[in-house]
């Protein structure tokens, strides 16, 4: 009789939780969640923020600056561009958009993730890279290329691939994640090795394909047109050519011993999208002691074919050294905080 009466709570307790569940986040499945997205896109191109169910106190940033309506992207973007990828998660209630939005003639490249709670959006974070943005070496200098890799047409001509995975060919949650995991901490660690990921493995940053080293300022030459697909292309932010993505000359992990950064840190990875295969992740690279480049932050969309990384895409910014990155829980402030804005501790006076 006990054990009947035990099994039976257990029962009730699990279609409680159940219910539980059901009235969560997870009540919003997919095509919710991507028609509450493109409703919020479309609320920004029309500059009308009753347009998109946001939420009072809803939270929005740009290149981690907060903004709210009808200021920054409710101002300026005009239009969704050529290149349009959306990538949901129903468990964490979220969904992203990257590829490119039109700002009157002019074009940016983004990556914008909203959060979906009781079916209302509560946050937007977007990564935008824009053609004059400082990159590396400063400033975009008159007469040369974009100082940030920026490069709408090379993204315009190879695009993440749009698809549903078969189910018996994905890689569960909890695998994509560490998969990821293990392409930081390849950087941190400066060896390749320790990534997960196909041979000849692909990068894409601001539009331009480049090695993952970030490992010298760009050579600020003139950048010319991109060609047809698998033709050489200019260099992107790691002052590197490359070749097209998924190409042997562009290894999302090549030469990472000369990358100029210490560490990746500030990892974050908020969407998975199971039935696509990718997983958004976010990080900030912080330099080596003594040198002046910038930090840069990044928006990552990691395509994942057979349980290794095929494609990484990103959309980045290189931030002046007092702004607060990623301006995100958990880490809301920088990380760690720059130098040059920390004074040295005063030694106390002597007794």
């Amino acid at each position: 009789m006990l054990k009947r009466i035990l099994g039976l709570m257990a029962v009730l307790g699990a279609i409680a939780v159940g219910t539980t569940a059901a009235q969560g986040p997870a009540a919003c499945d997919r095509a919710c969640v991507r028609g509450i997205l493109d409703q919020y896109l479309n609320a920004v191109v029309k500059h009308d923020a009753s347009a998109a169910p946001v939420v009072v106190g809803f939270r929005q940033t740009e290149n981690a600056i907060n903004t709210r309506p009808p200021n920054g992207v409710w101002k300026t973007v005009t239009a969704l561009g050529k290149v349009q990828r959306r990538y949901l998660d129903a468990v964490t209630g979220q969904a992203a958009y990257f590829g490119t939005v039109e700002e009157g003639d002019s074009t940016a490249i983004v990556n914008v993730r909203v959060r979906v709670e009781n079916r209302k959006v509560t946050e937007a974070e977007w990564y935008l890279a824009r053609e004059n943005d400082p990159g590396l070496s400063g400033p975009r200098q008159p007469g040369r290329g974009p100082a940030n890799g920026y490069n709408k047409d090379y993204l315009t001509q190879n695009p993440p691939p749009e698809r549903t995975v078969p189910a018996n060919a994905r890689a569960d949650r909890a695998t994509l994640l560490r998969i990821v995991d293990s392409y930081f901490d390849a950087i941190t660690s400066h060896d390749g090795s320790v990534a997960v990921t196909h041979p000849g493995c692909g990068r894409v940053e601001n539009g331009s394909p480049t090695p993952a080293g970030l490992f010298l300022p760009p050579a600020n030459t003139a950048q010319p047109a991109a060609g047809a697909r698998g033709a050489a292309a200019p260099a992107g932010a790691g002052g590197q050519r490359g070749a097209a993505p998924g190409g042997g000359g562009n290894d999302c992990v090549s030469g990472l011993q000369n990358f100029s950064g210490q560490m990746a840190v500030a990892r974050r990875m908020p969407l998975v999208d199971e039935e696509a295969q990718a997983v958004l992740a976010y990080a900030v690279f912080v330099r080596r002691p003594g040198l002046a480049t910038p930090r840069n932050v990044f928006a990552e969309t990691f395509i994942i074919d057979e349980a290794k990384i095929r494609m990484v895409y990103a959309a980045m910014f290189y931030p002046p050294p007092d702004l607060a990155v990623p301006n995100w829980p958990p880490y809301d402030g920088n990380w760690p905080l720059p130098g040059s804005i920390m004074p040295a501790a005063t030694p106390p006076p002597a007794r």
